[in-house]
């Protein structure tokens, strides 16, 4: 049944088309397209529970659809009014796997349960997003007496944005080993839905899950997926979604005993809707560039610590060498240079520590995943917000 949901997508996509029609003309052919595609779902659905086999039906509009008998929603969509699920409220045949409309997603599957066996001392540098965490999450709890006098909230939220392979869902794992909290992790594509209101939905769940913790962390990675900035031809889901997730960060009680720390990262953060980064929802804006050369020492310690060296391996040249170069960078050299002797061990030579020679070989055969020019539009961000 995967036509069924290929025609979905489609009557979806073109119900957002007409409602941004310039002329009635326009927006009633359209229409018509969508409820013949719709009836096409409703076909399949017959077929499937009558056991009819074969192909799939033909659209009465033809190859190109230009024309045809109307189908049951050809009346005209109010302006405004959101488009509804082709299936119909009650969601009488439903995609393999999905669950019922009405359910949408369950927040419980979005919790760590096993939390992962890294900290921060496991991350080399990011000193500000470490302080930032701690002055949200860790201090308010260990002196709250203080917190109060000084009236220092809990929780709160945080913007994690730099270049690939910086860190940031690193630094998620982290705080869910850091801090004694429920640690919900959550992509742009566990929350949207084909079915209409049905990501408004999962997103109330989710801030409702977490509000009902004592402590919780979200970390939602890709951000600017769920809240990218409106324009005035944005898909009708998008224009319901930026503001319910708006509505969510400003609204839990940061005054509470329920702590919640909402994690955002992001790799393109001028892509945002303007409206989430002012303060009372991203609070903190935290920039992960590319590590400096305490830290790129430290990640050279942390990739070849538990690999057999040779004697004329010095970090310390290695980190001047490796200048530019991301910490997913650094990761995948030390995988590199221990894969050489490794292969020779496996065809039967004796062995052998992981060389110097190997290290530098890698490093000029693979350059920096991260551009010079790529870094001037975040470091302007950074400074300019846009």
């Amino acid at each position: 049944m995967a036509a069924k949901t290929y025609l979905v997508d489609a009557a979806e996509c073109i119900i957002d088309i007409a409602q941004g029609a310039k002329s009635a003309e326009a927006r009633r052919q359209h229409e018509e397209l969508a409820a013949e595609l719709i009836e096409l779902v409703r076909e399949c659905d017959r077929r499937v529970g009558s056991g009819m086999q074969g192909n799939p039906p033909r659209s009465p509009l033809g190859k190109w659809g230009g024309g045809g008998k109307k189908g049951p929603h050809s009346g005209p969509y109010e302006r405004g009014d959101p488009p509804q699920s082709p299936l119909g409220k009650g969601g009488g045949a439903r995609r393999q796997g999905v669950k019922d409309e009405d359910e949408g997603a369950d927040p419980e599957d979005w919790i760590v349960r096993d939390k992962p066996n890294i900290g921060f001392d496991d991350i080399a540098g990011l000193e500000d997003v470490k302080n930032e965490i701690r002055l949200k999450m860790i201090y308010p709890f260990s002196h709250a007496e203080l917190a109060a006098r000084y009236g220092i909230p809990v929780g709160g939220g945080i913007l994690l944005y730099g270049p690939p392979g910086t860190g940031k869902t690193m630094i998620a794992k982290a705080i869910a080993t850091e801090i004694d909290a429920t640690f919900f992790l959550v992509s742009p594509a566990q929350m949207m839905s084909k079915w209409v209101g049905e990501a408004e939905q999962n997103i109330r769940k989710l801030f409702d899950a977490a509000k009902a913790e004592p402590k919780s962390v979200i970390f939602l990675d890709e951000l600017e997926a769920l809240v990218p900035k409106r324009k005035s031809d944005s898909s009708t889901v998008m224009q319901r979604v930026v503001p319910q997730i708006l509505q969510e960060l400003e609204g839990f009680d940061r005054a509470s005993d329920r702590a919640l720390l909402f994690v955002g990262a992001t790799n393109r953060p001028w892509m945002l809707d303007e409206a989430v980064l002012r303060p009372g929802r991203l609070d903190a804006k935290v920039y992960i560039g590319l590590p400096d050369a305490p830290a790129r020492f430290k990640l050279l310690e942390i990739h070849f610590g538990h690999r057999p060296l040779a004697d004329d391996v010095d970090f310390g040249v290695l980190c001047d060498r490796l200048e530019g170069y991301s910490g997913a960078d650094i990761k995948n050299l030390a995988h590199e240079a221990a894969e050489r002797p490794f292969l020779e061990a496996v065809g039967g030579q004796e062995p052998r520590s992981i060389t110097m020679a190997d290290v530098t070989s890698v490093i000029e055969a693979i350059p920096p995943s991260v551009h010079a020019s790529d870094l001037v539009r975040f470091e302007r961000f950074a400074k300019e917000g846009q």
